[in-house]
């Protein structure tokens, strides 16, 4: 959102935008929370059987009981966990390789640069569900697939942004002085380039990492990656959907948690990533 809109809204809601993204940042925070630890506070077993089916919300249950009779707010509690730790060390693992593929390319450049990013193209024309449903196929369903495959779609796009970052840098005079000095290429890269293009990929990986939970919530909800009785918000969600109009908050509840935290992380990240832009400008 370019500043002229930004202001536009400001006037017409009467919000400001620092204020919204820390509303946003707040719900986030809640919504994190919960995903950790919301296991240690759930008044139930999250897969145990506790009542009858479809139990509407009552002082017992306080947002009812599945198609199998399990305490939804128990379910909901528990069922994000899985998802963020899974969607943290995919986009650890993306990073890391994206910005070793993009610090080579970048300042090695010519026939390097020209090879890794070539490779990089290729990896980038794949479409990213049918790259993970590929996987699926290869290694069967589970949570390694979830990891491998989200890493291997946010690869390319890291590793774009690293070597643009390294150009940035590369011709620098403390660069050049590490190169009189005869230090090596990974020496360099670790010393002086990476300290240097790190925040850079730190906005980035937060803007990326709300995509990749999306990304494993809907591969759960296809039945991929985590699989039932696991408590899992796009699992409920998948479970419980034909019977929305029987018992709603079975999907109301882990569809609002996917969304809350969907979006807040998405616009924290993002308000994060703008203001590093306007750092460097």
């Amino acid at each position: 959102m370019s500043a002229l809109d930004r202001h536009g809204v400001e006037r017409r809601t009467g919000v400001s935008w620092r204020g919204a993204v820390g509303v946003w940042a707040v719900v986030g925070g809640i919504m994190l929370a919960v995903a950790l630890a919301g296991s240690l506070v759930a008044p139930y077993d999250p897969a145990g059987l506790v009542g009858k089916s479809f139990l509407l919300p009552g002082p017992d249950h306080w947002f009812g009981t599945d198609s199998l009779g399990r305490d939804v707010l128990s379910r909901v509690l528990a069922g994000g966990r899985t998802a963020v730790l899974l969607a943290v060390a995919a986009i650890v693992v993306a990073e890391a390789v994206g910005c070793v593929i993009g610090l080579l390319a970048g300042y090695r450049g010519g026939l390097v640069d020209a090879v890794l990013m070539r490779a990089n193209d290729v990896l980038l024309a794949f479409p990213a569900l049918l790259l993970v449903l590929v996987l699926a196929a290869g290694l069967g369903p589970g949570t390694v697939v979830l990891v491998v495959g989200v890493a291997v779609v946010n690869i390319p796009g890291i590793a774009r942004l690293a070597r643009a970052a390294t150009l940035g840098v590369a011709t620098t005079g403390y660069v050049e002085s590490a190169v009189v000095r005869g230090e090596g290429t990974a020496a360099i890269l670790r010393r002086e380039i990476l300290p240097n293009i790190a925040p850079t990929i730190v906005a980035d990986a937060g803007v990326r990492f709300a995509g990749a939970f999306l990304i494993i919530a809907g591969l759960n909800f296809l039945g991929i990656g985590i699989q039932p009785p696991a408590p899992d918000w796009a699992t409920m969600i998948a479970e419980n959907r034909s019977y929305i109009t029987l018992q709603p908050w079975t999907v109301i509840a882990p569809t609002a948690c996917i969304a809350l935290f969907a979006i807040s992380v998405n616009i924290v990240g993002e308000a994060v990533a703008r203001r590093r832009s306007r750092g460097r400008a």
